[in-house]
């Protein structure tokens, strides 16, 4: 069995078998599955009996039309995508291939190139609808109630399972936003602690004054106004798991003060002398690199080796594959049951933008948008002229950066031409180049191709 083989099954109609030959041999070079058909007739049986994603049909032929397929896949395949290739092309038969439910329509001739491109932006909206409608259960089974589904979130769920198991501290790496204190929940409830209590401190948002009486408390009289005793944060995590996060945060004498609580598990109220024995499982988290800080003399190297002993680095939103998409369909209905509305929809276009935003603020930057989307909108429909104004115009995630300028230039004329419906005077134009000029790059782009 070919393991390259791709899973996505493409059937193509045209009543010319040299198209047919040159469409099958084009797609299968990127290991598509192809079925062909000289006509509907023969298509409808292949539908009948084979499940297909992908429908790329010529208009004009004899006896059944390429339209009559379009509306007959529409009325009783609403997962099957739709491209139209036609060698008469017409502004009118593209305005009703689009309206009778063809995602794209291309006209002849074109280039291997343009038809490959074409075929992989469509079944990649294709596989975003798929995402977006049939996965929810995947988010109703999210491990720890952690909503992810990409390879790199499977490894995090394999680390919270390992590390449970044990008492060791455990140092959470990973941006702003992208659930550190999620994962240390999910590692203490997964842990023999769980009955105990988890008690979550920020250190950055605590001044540093009164951050050593939070942590460990104080007697009564140990300061102005301490007219009684008073437990810290690590007396009242007894028995369970206490959470520090934005450690980075502290100043290196109180480094030396968490140093001594790990090596010999008891901490010192302020205003006593008797040190206290404390059962507590520590977790740090940062969203710095403390190796880093090390060598600049900002964070105790002792802490720093003696806190990473399992190191869990969560990635961010950016590298995390489909996950973009199901944390969508997540926060969407999460925030539809609490606002009491129907759920969002989101064009093709608009998922696009978002899949492939940066999102510098991770999950929670995502999970904020969605419910001002939720709240602030009233369109059925998302769109991209909806979304955040720094999204619309944001670079596209994964820009390849190993191509030639000749590459680059192609990709560039290609998308122009594409959104001008191939009107190339418009797209010399735009381009600052004349006619001829762009017909010699076609020219050459088409030759490199056949190369």
């Amino acid at each position: 069995m070919d393991k390259s083989k791709k899973s996505e099954k493409i059937l193509v109609v045209d009543d010319s078998a040299d198209t047919l030959e040159i469409i099958q041999r084009n797609l299968k070079t990127k290991n598509y599955q192809v079925y062909t058909a000289k006509g509907v007739e023969e298509a409808l049986n292949l539908l009948s009996k084979i499940s297909i994603d992908l429908v790329i049909t010529d208009i004009k032929m004899p006896k059944i039309s390429g339209f009559d397929l379009i509306k007959h896949v529409r009325d009783n395949f609403n997962d099957i995508e739709i491209i139209v290739i036609t060698g008469y092309p017409s502004i009118n038969d593209a305005i009703k291939a689009v309206k009778d439910g063809a995602e794209e329509y291309l006209p002849k001739p074109f280039t291997d190139q343009e038809l490959l491109t074409i075929v992989e932006k469509t079944l990649e909206k294709m596989h975003m609808r798929k995402l977006m409608k049939n996965e929810l259960h995947k988010i109703n089974e999210a491990p720890f109630g952690i909503v992810g589904n990409s390879h790199l979130m499977q490894q995090i769920f394999k680390a919270i399972e390992k590390s449970a198991s044990t008492n060791a501290t455990i140092l959470i790496q990973g941006e702003s936003g992208t659930g550190k204190e999620l994962v240390a929940r999910a590692i203490h409830y997964s842990s023999l602690r769980a009955s105990a209590p988890f008690i979550p401190v920020n250190c950055g948002s605590i001044p540093e004054n009164l951050l050593e009486r939070e942590l460990f408390g104080h007697v009564k009289g140990a300061f102005t106004g301490a007219i009684e005793s008073r437990a810290g944060f690590f007396q009242t995590a007894d028995g369970g798991t206490i959470f520090l996060d934005e450690i980075s945060e502290t100043s290196t004498s109180m480094q030396v003060k968490l140093l001594r609580v790990l090596q010999d598990k008891e901490i010192c109220m302020i205003g006593s002398g008797k040190p206290q024995k404390v059962d507590v499982r520590i977790l740090i988290a940062t969203n710095k690199d403390l190796y880093k800080l090390v060598n600049t003399g900002l964070f105790r190297e002792d802490l720093y080796y003696r806190i990473n002993i399992i190191n869990i680095h969560i990635p961010p939103l950016r590298d995390r594959e489909n996950d973009i998409l199901l944390l969508i369909r997540y926060f969407c209905s999460k925030f539809a049951k609490e606002l009491k509305k129907k759920e969002l929809k989101f064009s093709d276009n608009a998922l696009q933008v978002l899949k492939n935003y940066s999102w510098p603020g991770n999950v929670r930057e995502l999970e904020n948008i969605i419910y001002s989307l939720m709240v602030m909108n009233e369109n059925e429909i998302i769109d991209i002229s909806n979304l955040p104004s720094l999204m619309k115009f944001s670079a596209v995630k994964g820009a390849k950066l190993n191509r030639t300028l000749c590459e680059v230039e192609e990709e560039h004329i290609r998308n122009i031409l594409e959104n001008v419906h191939n009107n190339k005077t418009k797209a010399a134009t735009i381009l600052g180049i004349d006619r001829k000029t762009l017909r010699e790059k076609l020219k050459n782009y088409r030759s490199d191709s056949n190369n």
